[in-house]
């Protein structure tokens, strides 16, 4: 039997394993989002929390509030949508921190002949259209996850161009272990997907996650 984990689980997954994600809180009432924004500088993220929408932008379940005066309209919003959608498993709504980055996807899948394998590429909503990306069998060391950064095709966006400063290498191949090493403890992983995971020069930030066990 399947386990699907939403965003917020999938994250709180994480935490026990050492992997950054954003600040965010889930919340169940228009009162208590007004009470997590206390705790958030703008811009902010909310998010609709189900396991049954697990596209949350395709439904337009993701709303970016620049201000408080966007709060109340896009919360009515998202709330509007679990209506139509008619969701049952509604678990609330994602207050979460607007990151802005280099946006990368890192995921576990099991394989039938491979065992675990992690993939990483570059992230965000072109994952599947960039289609940059590498993979290697779990758990990986440190000149595996130099591999699956320098195997990339626009590798240099990592290294900085036109002035950027070049992400946290050594950060990044710290967190590809890491995450390689989960299904260790975990056989029963069949998925884990992050994406994106925001990178800078000093920090990164898981800012969306989904895990499937089973």
């Amino acid at each position: 039997m399947q386990i699907i984990y939403t965003e917020y689980q999938a994250e709180e997954f994480l935490l026990k394993y050492k992997i950054p994600v954003s600040t965010r809180f889930l919340t169940n009432s228009y009162e208590e989002v007004l009470d997590a924004i206390k705790k958030i500088r703008f811009p902010i993220d909310l998010k609709i929390m189900s396991t049954e929408v697990l596209h949350k932008s395709d439904v337009g379940g993701v709303r970016i509030c620049y201000n408080i005066n966007d709060v109340k309209k896009e919360y009515e919003e998202i709330m509007s949508i679990v209506k139509k959608l008619k969701v049952k498993k509604f678990e609330g709504i994602l207050v979460q921190e607007f990151k802005k980055g280099k946006e990368l996807f890192i995921g576990l899948k099991k394989d039938d002949v491979f065992g675990h394998v992690i993939g990483f590429g570059f992230g965000g909503v072109f994952t599947e259209v960039i289609k940059d990306v590498n993979f290697r069998v779990c758990p990986i060391d440190d000149k595996n996850a130099q591999e699956l950064i320098d195997e990339l095709k626009a590798k240099s966006i990592l290294y900085g161009v036109r002035g950027e400063k070049p992400v946290n290498i050594k950060l990044l191949k710290k967190i590809l272990i890491q995450i390689s090493r989960i299904p260790l403890k975990h056989d029963n992983l069949q998925e884990l997907d992050i994406n994106p995971i925001i990178m800078h020069d000093d920090k990164a930030t898981v800012v969306d996650a989904r895990l499937v066990l089973g």
